[in-house]
């Protein structure tokens, strides 16, 4: 009997747990009919938060992670060290065939830095994805990422564009779809049954669906309150939920920018991936500036306002609901949406539940 091919899984923070999910499931299910498959997840504790981790291990349905590298935060340089010197000693252990990396957090890059260096195949899912915007440090993740990765899995016919103008080799890129949309899929009976709607009051297509974390937006004092000033605004039209980021509520009160929650503007606590799922398939306009966000909005035709001046999901602009905007067009471009369909835009390619079956498949064919 041959020897099992050896994976590693890797979870670094929040947006990584909807797409390994999705992953362990299909190996599961591969093992289960006889295929010569062995695999352990590495946690490497990036979010520690357990509103922003734990919850959506248990919500997704992901087993406890074999290993947990428990780093926690500090300055990205700090993480990524941490991260490498811990996933090695795990690589050392191990000896896997392949390492999946999933993303554009600093554990991706990280352990991707130590595979290049000890020659493990890494495989990188969501690969190709660019904002060319090198001030964000996800974009030097994904650079440096898809440069080492041996199988570039890509999620989007544009990723794969990018990948072959940077002069990756054809034969490591791979366009299997959006392992995200496969997670949403197998837990949409879960979010459609959320009460949270219900709980708060709202009514589907009548409220705004709000997130907001990234630094750009929230640590700038003056930022933050003109953006607080505008969602006090669009709740004088319709009920606002804004389930708020402990990153985005500390800076709230460092900065002194008074949140002023009412019975319009419901300012919570973060919130669950089904729940999230629910408000997402039935706001009538998201506001955010999370990448996966941009992505279910798409998948759902729900108009999405994306606070930021770039992204690196384009096909939600050019296929989807997704718009860009800026706080100083905010006002402008929530009353063209409002004025919209409640729903438009089309689905991308290949977003249809199944890429963790190509993405296996792809593994197996470049073993």
């Amino acid at each position: 009997m041959p020897s099992p091919l050896r994976i590693l899984l890797v979870a670094g923070a929040r947006p990584n747990f909807m797409k390994i999910a999705p992953l362990i499931r299909i190996i599961q299910t591969r093992i289960g009919e006889g295929a010569p498959l062995a695999y352990r997840l590495v946690h490497t504790g990036q979010h520690y938060d357990d509103r922003m981790s734990a919850v959506f291990f248990n919500e997704l349905g992901i087993p406890a992670p074999d290993l947990n590298l428990a780093v926690g935060s500090g300055s990205h340089a700090r993480q990524t060290a941490d991260i490498m010197t811990k996933f090695e000693v795990v690589c050392q252990q191990e000896k896997p065939d392949w390492v999946v990396v999933v993303g554009d957090v600093n554990s991706t890059m990280a352990c991707s830095l130590v595979c290049a260096k000890m020659e493990i195949q890494i495989a990188h899912v969501e690969a190709g994805l660019r904002s060319f915007d090198r001030t964000m440090p996800e974009e030097i993740n994904r650079l440096v990422t898809d440069a080492l990765a041996d199988l570039l899995l890509t999620p989007s016919t544009d990723a794969s564009e990018n990948l072959r103008r940077e002069g990756i080799p054809e034969s490591k890129v791979e366009f299997v779809g959006n392992v995200m949309i496969d997670a949403l899929v197998a837990n949409l009976e879960q979010a459609r049954a959320s009460t949270l709607p219900h709980r708060l009051g709202l009514r589907t297509a009548e409220f705004a669906y709000v997130t907001l974390h990234r630094p750009a937006n929230v640590d700038d004092a003056s930022r933050l309150a003109m953006i607080m000033a505008e969602l006090r605004r669009l709740s004088d039209r319709l009920p606002v939920i804004f389930p708020m980021h402990p990153r985005t509520r500390r800076m709230c009160a460092e900065s002194g920018v008074a949140i002023e929650a009412n019975a319009a503007l419901k300012i919570v606590e973060p919130i669950g991936y089904h729940d999230s799922l629910c408000l997402t398939e039935n706001a009538r306009l998201v506001l955010t500036d999370s990448g996966g966000l941009q992505e279910e909005s798409t998948y759902f035709r729900t108009p999405c306002l994306t606070l930021r001046p770039n992204t690196e999901r384009p096909v939600t602009v050019t296929l989807g609901s997704n718009k860009l905007t800026s706080v100083e067009r905010l006002a402008t471009d929530i009353d063209d949406l409002l004025a919209r369909d409640a729903r438009f835009g089309s689905i991308p390619p290949l977003w249809d539940g199944h890429t963790a079956e190509r993405i296996l498949d792809s593994m197996l064919a470049h073993a």
